[in-house]
């Protein structure tokens, strides 16, 4: 027998089904039969991939070119003989790779988890006997009986359904559970809308079912996400990509500069042998030491902030990535919604009624149109949601929430009758239930009986039109008979769909005397109609705001999510998508994943970016939309739950996971997990990653002037031949010490009070722009003149060498520490912000001037250093300076300001 992988199973009869694969639809496979294409198949489970070693993670927290850097100048230095200084640039490198790697260490394969997730039991039907066996064994031709709650072992085909309903919120972002049966349905159905096939790793939430494997591991629907997992490319974040830039521009400066230093020396006649060691002393002046682990820390702290507002990241660069994004694409159920139905609008006895509240807490009340009460048939009609109904709230324990048992649906229903002040045990006890039919999808709708009095009565609720078919009056206002209007009945309905409200419609039937049973003919005509009641999955308020951050910081946000597209574009206007992302003005678009399909990749490029809302799309149709934005130069940020969102969070450049809940496969594939699943948490999120990428350019603004200044006077020393004003090894201490005390600080700095109202970053944006490439020569230029010239001053006063060196590398410290209050802000004052604004400041420069009286006065640090102690006139002069940099830079700024006002 030839297994056909690609067949269209859900185009084909059961029968033609069990014809195919060789086997019982009573049955199953015999023993012998299933254990061959066991062996020719191979297991049902998804292979999992090669993980990286420990030592390969670690060994990779070096592949930076920063860090070849400082390895070189380490190595060079302990060539030196200086044994204290390689030792220190060593010791820096060291505990960036540490830092990486234990945030690294983290993470697990996101094809691990999609492995664990179809580890699980079947029930297996072979050779006309059933038993429980591990998912493993099963191959294509098996027989499987799905009961309520099981996870579904493998693509089957179903054969016979008794009220099955599957929760396929994982692999298609359905938020109900959908209804299933044996009927064949068109080639060209969508895989959410395939009702005769049941997926791997989906959920059995209602009912039984007896099925025929079609498909096991590799060739499942999951088996394809992990496929796509592997197409998904691994893409370097805008932080790594601009370090990465800028670390070579770093290293070409350095060599060009030792290469010069070289070439000078060696033509003004000094032996290649000491202009070769005094380059090297230049390249490792002028290598900023400090900024790899400084980029760490300030990544770290992120990550530290981030989690403070419910984002967990798993990927240091990711925080930066945030800062970064132009596009957020979201799932709809429980991201911007409350995954929680709630019913919205009430319709009875010609009169409508506003329900307030959201969610399964019973607090809200129904509020009729017009300020009256509500009339008799609308508690009527809320009785028969309450009565009709299988579902259980469950009263949350302190601090909890509501929690259902049974369909959302029903749940809702429960809550608008309690709103209305109708308790389900006292109607319970009043009308007890005595039969009742249960919701099947060929007949779209359910019934119950219920004793009432002497008699009996039937209660109906389902879609509209299959129990307005069977209704010939209704009542009115004051609950008396009354002649039933379908134009009006239809008429509402469509009211409610267009503001994106499921419809339930609820009827009754008297029942005939002493019959204690129900059956379908019993309700099949002759019903009195009650009323409608619309429920929707509302939006969080919270959703509402944070969109209209995103839209004010210029970030498009794109809807994508596997719910009927009317619902989506309904919820969509309800939060504010429109406007920015579509066109006309103030009109939410949609498109489906059929539509999708249809496209070339020249068309989606255009179109993705004037549609807001995506609906019913596949794992593949997810990617290709974020492909589309990426190609348009976009940095995307995806969010997911369920499997289906595995491939297209991996290829987006941040990807973010539901922590409450998503799937261990979309945890493992993003780079941060919101542990609230909310929208607003990714706001919060983006403006962190902002606040975070303006601390790591005002720490590079700040550190880069003082290894320009290092490495110009040495230069300009060898130039002249004059003796160095600082050692290599006085040079390390003002890189390493103040990177420590004064530069990490920035890391605490406050987001500025703009952050959310500028524009998304160019990702093609140079790491320094103009103006600050500008301020760092500028900065650089007066270190050189101030060090150099107080160094020359002091021999001409007849300081001894130690003592004119010590002075110029306390010009050097306290220059950086006057600098790093212009640093605070590369626009705003220091003074506006506050001096006490980020105490941590302030305490860096108080530990900093504490160890530079250390290095000036204390012997031992003069005798490891070449340092001596200096007079209370050079400190006079070492703080004029100073004063004169802070100045300098402030007025610089505020002509800035000036100009760009």
């Amino acid at each position: 027998m030839a297994i056909l992988h690609e067949r269209p199973w859900h185009q084909m009869s059961p029968e033609d089904v069990a014809v195919l694969l060789e086997t019982s639809s009573d049955k199953g496979l015999e023993h012998a039969e299933a254990e061959a294409r066991l062996r020719r198949l191979g297991p049902n489970s998804l292979p999992a991939r090669r993980q990286k070693s420990a030592l390969k993670r670690f060994l990779l927290q070096f592949h930076q070119p920063l860090i070849y850097i400082l390895l070189a100048s380490g190595v060079v230095t302990a060539l030196l003989g200086e044994a204290v200084d390689s030792s220190v640039i060593f010791g820096v490198v060291l505990v960036n790779a540490v830092l990486g790697y234990l945030q690294e260490s983290k993470a697990v394969s996101a094809l691990s988890a999609l492995s664990a997730t179809m580890t699980n039991e079947a029930t297996l039907v072979r050779g006309g006997l059933s038993s429980r066996q591990d998912a493993a064994v099963l191959v294509p031709g098996d027989l499987v009986l799905l009961n309520s709650g099981d996870k579904v072992p493998a693509d089957l085909r179903i054969l016979l359904s008794r009220e099955l309903r599957i929760d396929e919120s994982m692999l298609t972002g359905e938020s109900l559970p959908v209804e299933k049966s044996p009927v064949a349905v068109a080639l060209e159905t969508s895989l959410a809308e395939r009702t005769g096939m049941a997926y791997a790793g989906t959920l059995a939430a209602y009912g039984q079912a007896r099925c025929i494997v079609v498909a096991t591991g590799l060739d499942t629907e999951l088996g394809r996400i992990s496929a796509l997992m592997d197409s998904a490319d691994e893409l370097q974040t805008p932080l790594t990509r601009k370090i990465s830039r800028f670390s070579h521009i770093i290293l070409a400066a350095i060599l060009g500069l030792a290469a010069l230093n070289f070439g000078l020396g060696y033509w003004r006649g000094a032996r290649a042998a000491d202009m070769f060691m005094a380059s090297v002393a230049l390249a490792v002046g002028a290598i900023p030491e400090g900024l790899p682990a400084a980029v760490t820390i300030i990544l770290a702290i992120g990550v530290s902030r981030m989690a403070k507002r419910r984002a967990v990241i798993r990927r240091l660069p990711a925080v930066e990535t945030l800062g970064s994004v132009t596009v957020i694409c979201t799932d709809k159920t429980g991201t911007l919604t409350e995954n929680q139905m709630t019913v919205r609008r009430l319709w009875a006895g010609g009169a409508g009624a506003e329900i307030t509240g959201t969610g399964y807490a019973p607090a809200g009340t129904v509020v009729p149109d017009g300020g009256q009460g509500l009339n008799a048939v609308q508690r009527e009609c809320l009785r028969s949601g309450l009565l009709c109904n299988d579902a259980i709230l469950r009263a949350p324990e302190p601090g909890g929430v509501w929690r259902v048992e049974g369909d959302p649906s029903e749940a809702a229903l429960l809550v608008s009758a309690e709103k209305a002040g109708l308790d389900r045990a006292a109607e319970q006890a009043e009308r007890p239930r005595l039969d009742g039919l249960a919701f099947e999808s060929e007949r779209q709708y359910m019934a119950t009986l219920h004793r009432q009095g002497q008699g009996a009565v039937a209660y109906v609720k389902g879609s509209a039109e299959r129990v307005l078919e069977r209704c010939a009056s209704t009542l009115g206002p004051d609950g008396n008979p009354a002649a039933l209007d379908a134009g009006a009945v239809h008429r509402e309905m469509e009211t409610m769909a267009a503001q994106g409200l499921r419809v339930l419609a609820f009827a009754r039937g008297e029942h005939p005397p002493g019959k204690n049973g129900l059956d379908h003919a019993d309700i099949g005509g002759g019903l009195v109609f009650l009323g409608l009641q619309g429920m929707i999955d509302p939006p969080r308020a919270e959703a509402v705001s944070a969109v209209a951050a995103c839209r004010k910081a210029g970030i498009m946000v794109k809807m994508i999510t596997g719910d009927h597209l009317g619902t989506a574009v309904a919820i969509g206007r309800m939060i504010g998508l429109g406007s920015a992302e579509c066109v006309p003005q103030g009109v939410c678009l949609g498109l489906t994943g059929r539509q999708l399909e249809a496209l070339t990749d020249a068309e989606l490029a255009q179109t993705v970016r004037e549609t807001a809302v995506f609906a019913r799309v596949s794992p593949e149709q997810k990617l290709r939309l974020v492909r589309a934005l990426q190609a348009s130069g976009d940095i995307v940020a995806m969010t997911g739950d369920g499997v289906n969102d595995a491939p297209a969070l991996k290829q987006a450049n941040i990807g973010v996971a539901m922590g409450l809940a998503g799937s261990d496969a979309a945890k493992e594939a993003a780079d941060m997990v919101l542990t609230d699943d909310n929208f607003a948490s990714i706001a919060d999120a983006v403006e962190e990653g902002r606040g975070v990428f303006d601390n790591l350019i005002n720490f590079i603004a700040w550190t880069l002037p003082t290894n320009i200044g290092e490495g110009m006077v040495i230069l300009t020393a060898f130039l002249f031949g004059i003796t160095l004003p600082i050692l290599p090894v006085q040079i390390l201490w003002i890189n390493m010490t103040t990177a420590g005390c004064l530069g990490l600080m920035l890391a605490f700095e406050p987001r500025e009070p703009d952050l959310m109202e500028r524009p998304p970053r160019d990702p093609d944006r140079p790491i320094l722009d103009r103006a600050i490439t500008r301020r760092i020569v500028l900065v650089g230029l007066l270190l050189l003149v101030c060090a150099f010239g107080l160094f020359e001053l002091e021999l001409t006063r007849g300081a001894s060498v130690e003592q004119a060196r010590t002075v110029a590398v306390n010009v050097f410290v306290l220059v950086e520490m006057a600098y790093l209050f212009n640093s605070r802000s590369l626009t705003r004052s220091p003074f506006t912000m506050g001096l006490f604004s980020n105490p941590w400041v302030n305490s860096g420069v108080a530990f900093m001037l504490a160890l530079q009286m250390l290095l000036t006065y204390a012997p031992f640090m003069n005798t490891l250093f070449s340092t001596a102690p200096i007079g209370l006139r050079e400190w006079g002069l070492i703080l004029a300076s100073a004063l004169l940099v802070f100045l300098l830079v402030e007025t610089e700024k505020r002509l800035r300001r000036k100009a760009n006002a």
